[in-house]
């Protein structure tokens, strides 16, 4: 269950999710607050976990992905070993840049980028397709990005 977040983290976190290189002086200046307090509520909140890390934004264009896939993908057995060796092989995979187990017609929805449509065809008839426990899987391709993955909206105080 997630604490409840006071005004003053809810600003916090806006303003690290703009922009996470900020300085702990430029975000108690944000917050209005000054720079000791600030330190403090960014230390507590990265320990409850609600910051779980800092990271750049990168552009997958610029370093050459073309390519932005979304697969569905059925398993043959519904198993816990079938389900965590598929699990572990899809960790070990770098194109394969988020995974989810899912509800519906399919039991995992990947995330996959390659350089053009040649090599993402290469990587899916080659890898995908024989990871463990595939049964069948349904590529999706994105042609535009209407809404990038955006900061995650936090719920202000209650």
């Amino acid at each position: 269950m997630p604490r409840d977040l006071d005004v003053l983290d809810v600003a916090l976190l806006g303003a690290l999710q703009r922009d996470a290189r900020l300085t702990v002086a430029q975000l108690a200046e944000k917050v209005n607050l000054s720079t000791s307090p600030t330190w403090r509520r960014v230390k507590r909140l990265e320990d409850e976990g609600v910051i779980a890390g800092y990271q750049a934004v990168l552009d997958r264009r610029a370093l050459g992905w073309g390519v932005l896939a979304f697969v569905a993908v059925s398993i043959e057995d519904h198993g816990d070993a079938q389900a965590k060796a598929f699990e572990r092989a899809v960790v070990a995979l770098p194109e394969i840049v988020a995974c989810w187990s899912i509800a519906g017609s399919s039991d995992f929805l990947l995330q996959i980028v390659g350089r053009d449509l040649d090599t993402y065809a290469e990587f899916a008839m080659t890898t995908v397709r024989r990871l463990p426990g595939i049964k069948a899987m349904q590529t999706i391709f994105t042609l535009k990005e209407v809404k990038p993955p955006a900061p995650w909206p936090v719920p202000g105080p209650r």
